[in-house]
């Protein structure tokens, strides 16, 4: 007599013979026909499975109200509490979105080839003690309440611990690889390629990067107005009649004023170049044209006189100051001013000979000086 099939294995015919007339015995125990007693073995098997994913679910249910009553105890005790990552939950949204609102003084980085703003942690730990988060805790009475460092701290974790916030630092993309440093391009002030770091905590001089981004209901409301924008041009040849005439018109007039505009262009450099030799050092029409400003400001002035050296103005500017410091000098002491001197951020001596300037760090004390504030 062959035993049941092993696992993985097709029955032989006497084997499920030997079934068949196992399972006709049962039912004839049990009162029912094989096809009751075949659903009634079903509904066993339904109603079992349905108790242990009922005791898998309480159990998740006590272990994330263990997890909650451990996060508020340690709040409560001033402790602070380690990161574990998780989904968002509308607490940390409402604090994102709450620390969005502020002036952190956000910073542009590059991570992973995006670019995200990044801020200091400093400065939203003092957001977070301002009286705008007093009146956010009103309107919200969910926000924790803040009373020493570590509920501080506990408080502005909830950022990386849902992901909303991380720590990052500058690193360099090149760092590690055997090729030769590449060319330093144009460098733009303030902004970083920056990585992730393991370790997420608070401390004051750390640097955040945001991965929310806040609420998209702008932009999706800006991208179905967009769609319905192109949805209409398409539809162009079903527009009525004085409408496709008054578009056609001002297609014609937007063209029309663009060639002048281009035409004004060379004019002007056609013009600078017969001046630059018949009235040196010549004069420029519209001066301001291509300088980033406003449109009004890139017609004012109507003309002016070309300066081969712009950069003598600020040393013109400086000897006229100098100058009129030395007068102010001497109509107040009745003496004639010192030869030379130096300049400091406390106080300003006159100078008549030549001035020593100082090597030029204005760049990277501007930096340091933001990071400081």
């Amino acid at each position: 007599m062959q035993g049941p099939p092993q696992p993985g294995q097709m029955p032989s015919p006497e084997q499920i013979a030997a079934m068949q007339r196992q399972l006709a015995i049962d039912a004839e125990k049990a009162g029912m026909t094989v096809p009751e007693f075949i659903d009634h073995l079903r509904r066993q098997a339904m109603e079992q499975q349905m108790r242990l994913q009922q005791q898998h679910m309480q159990q998740q249910q006590m272990q994330q109200s263990q997890q909650q009553g451990d996060h508020q105890h340690n709040h409560q005790q001033g402790q602070p509490q380690p990161i574990v990552p998780g989904p968002p939950n509308p607490l940390a949204l409402a604090l994102a979105a709450f620390l969005r609102s502020q002036d952190l003084k956000p910073r542009t980085c590059i991570l992973n080839g995006e670019r995200k703003d990044m801020f200091k942690v400093k400065r939203a730990l003092r957001a977070l003690q301002s009286p705008a988060y007093e009146k956010a805790r009103k309107k919200n009475p969910a926000l924790p309440e803040i009373t020493d460092r570590a509920s501080l701290e506990n408080t502005f974790k909830l950022l990386p611990m849902s992901m909303l916030a991380l720590r990052v630092t500058k690193s360099d993309e090149h760092e590690g690889h055997d090729h030769a440093p590449p060319k330093k391009g144009k460098r733009v002030k303030g902004q970083w390629t920056v990585r992730i770091e393991q370790q997420q905590d608070a401390e004051d001089e750390m640097y955040y990067a945001w991965l929310w981004e806040g609420s998209q209901v702008m932009r999706k409301v800006y991208a179905g107005l967009f769609l319905l924008l192109i949805f209409i041009v398409v539809l162009y040849p079903l527009w009525p009649l004085k409408m496709r005439q008054g578009v056609y018109y001002l297609s014609w007039a937007f063209l029309l004023f663009l060639g002048l505009f281009f035409a004004m262009a060379i004019f002007r450099v056609i013009l600078f170049c017969i001046t630059y030799f018949v009235l040196s050092p010549g004069f420029w029409l519209f001066p301001n044209l291509w300088e980033d400003v406003s449109v009004v400001e890139s017609f004012k002035p109507a003309w002016a006189w070309h300066d081969p050296n712009p950069k003598k103005k600020k040393k013109t500017k400086a000897v006229t100051g100098s100058s009129k410091a030395q007068s102010t000098f001497s109509a107040a002491t009745g003496q004639v001013a010192p030869a030379e001197a130096t300049t400091t951020a406390t106080a300003t001596t006159i100078a008549t000979g030549p001035v020593r300037r100082a090597p030029i760090m204005s760049a990277r004390v501007e930096e340091l000086a933001d990071d400081d504030e």
